[in-house]
């Protein structure tokens, strides 16, 4: 099969061994797993942090949100036959979606939502499950519930601050309050819903003031927690609740002591990774998520589309990801 694939790390991108089409023989699946023909795909930042920093033997294949086709299904399968069309994120531990097949296993994947195409849907397995799995699992908030409280999100115009935008306006009574620094990512930051839309580029908490907010009950910070953090602790109510999900060198907690503030990671693979008791909760996220969308009440989050599934693309939607512009999520589809 045809895959995408880096064989030397934190080299340049216009090195072939950054990225480069590779023949590869196509997976097998085991007893949980789906064997999926690919039709389309999204790119993430964590992508871009593999190729980085991760050392490779022989060709690694990145990716790890996908559109396709249930091509065989394991012995042990029961939430999908042959033909089924799903989208999903799939585990790190495992290789990744940009190629012409892959496996997953059914607890972490779900089916497509019927009303996208499938280039729309691509868009949504990682970053629907990060921000769920964000606002309802680590800072606690309960569905309906909220109202009178105050979500802050930094870093709302990129992949998981589109999908979490619009969830906590939607399915919570939070006020939502999204950081965005250029015309064109706070429009589509007010498009999604956000309440309010600050620039991150100046002092949070003066941002705060203008828009005649103290403090915060919730914070979720998505990008440069470490150039944020003592804004974000100085805006976070007494109790309140920090998340993030980005990776500074160093945190101190400590901060947090004086307010009883709770310090809270999401990272959307621990369940796949450790094949956790609750692990067929991601299942039931994206299959929420696609009625959710077919219902009207969520949208898809796709940037930009790039056109085909290949190398010059594919580098393209890095070099995007890794200038920190990106607005939403870039996708691609077909070999």
């Amino acid at each position: 099969m045809k895959a995408i694939a880096y064989t030397h790390h934190a080299l340049p991108l216009d090195d072939p061994r950054s990225l480069d089409l590779h023949e590869l023989p196509a997976p097998a699946p085991g007893p949980r797993d789906l064997l999926v023909a690919v039709r389309a795909v999204a790119v993430n930042p964590v992508d871009t942090k593999v190729r980085a920093f991760f050392p490779t033997e022989g060709a690694r294949i990145l990716g790890w949100d996908a559109v396709g086709t249930v091509e065989q299904v394991g012995s042990d399968v029961t939430l999908f036959k042959p033909g089924d069309t799903v989208y999903y994120a799939g585990s790190l531990t495992r290789p990744g979606n940009h190629a012409e097949y892959s496996v997953v296993d059914e607890r972490i994947a779900g089916h497509k939502p019927t009303s996208l195409s499938d280039a729309e849907a691509a868009a949504l397995p990682l970053t629907s499950l990060t921000a769920w799995e964000l606002l309802f699992d680590r800072l606690g908030v309960p569905e309906n519930g909220g109202a009178g409280d105050t979500l802050l999100v930094v870093g709302a115009a990129g992949g998981v601050g589109s999908i979490l935008v619009q969830l906590a306006r939607r399915l919570t009574g939070l006020t939502v309050i999204g950081t965005a620094s250029r015309e064109e990512t706070r429009d589509w930051v007010q498009q999604l819903g956000a309440h309010h839309v600050v620039d991150h580029r100046k002092p949070l908490t003066e941002e705060l003031a203008r828009i005649n907010v103290n403090q915060v009950r919730y914070v979720a910070s998505l990008t440069h927690t470490e150039r944020h953090y003592a804004q974000l602790v100085q805006a976070l109510a007494p109790q309140g609740r920090l998340a993030l999900i980005d990776d500074p060198e160093s945190l101190d907690a400590m901060p947090l002591k004086r307010k009883s503030a709770s310090l809270h990671w999401e990272f959307m693979f621990t369940r796949p990774m450790f094949e956790t008791d609750d692990m067929q909760r991601q299942h039931d996220i994206l299959e929420r998520v696609a009625a959710l969308v077919d219902s009207g009440v969520l949208r898809t989050t796709m940037g930009d589309h790039y056109g085909k599934i290949d190398v010059a693309n594919m580098r393209r939607a890095h070099a995007r990801l890794e200038s920190g512009l990106a607005r939403g999520k870039i996708v691609m589809e077909g070999f």
